[in-house]
């Protein structure tokens, strides 16, 4: 599995760990940054491994800022993505079975490290369920294609 992984210097250590979990799991990795503590702007990373998924160079995404939240909301923004700020096993889970999302937001001030890497654990290996929930995704694109432009015409 291709996974594009960033963070702003809030999430860089844990990034960093993370890229080792993701490492011992078999992934290719992408990093699209930041490489150290310095201070950023947490939408150039988030956009960047948006994009990634949503024009088919990583199948899915991960993204850490210090609550989430920034990183989500900017990723969300780019047609085709399904970012999900996750907290726990569970909502990591349900945003997979239910809504497919393709890019998992994580609070690196908020979760400590076991906690962080079971939860990349549940969101990797579990599958969308389909079904009513298919439906309901499909709805979520059908409306995202008639109301955005194409997300990889201003990519890399």
């Amino acid at each position: 599995m291709k996974i594009s992984i960033g963070s702003d210097h809030r999430g860089y250590e844990a990034k960093e760990r993370i890229k080792g979990l993701l490492d011992e799991l078999g992934t290719t990795l992408t990093d699209r940054g930041t490489n150290s503590r310095e201070s950023c702007d947490y939408p150039e990373v988030a956009f960047g491994v948006a994009c990634d998924v949503a024009c088919g160079r990583a199948d899915r995404g991960v993204l850490f800022c210090g609550s989430g939240i920034g990183m989500s909301i900017t990723a969300n923004k780019v047609a085709g993505i399904r970012a999900a700020l996750c907290h726990d096993e569970l909502t990591a889970q349900v945003s997979r079975l239910h809504n497919d999302s393709n890019v998992l937001c994580l609070p690196a001030d908020l979760v400590g490290d076991a906690l962080m890497q079971s939860i990349v654990r549940v969101w990797l290996k579990t599958k969308f369920e389909g079904g009513r929930h298919a439906r309901r995704v499909a709805k979520i694109v059908e409306y995202e294609n008639s109301h955005s432009k194409d997300p990889c015409s201003d990519s890399d």
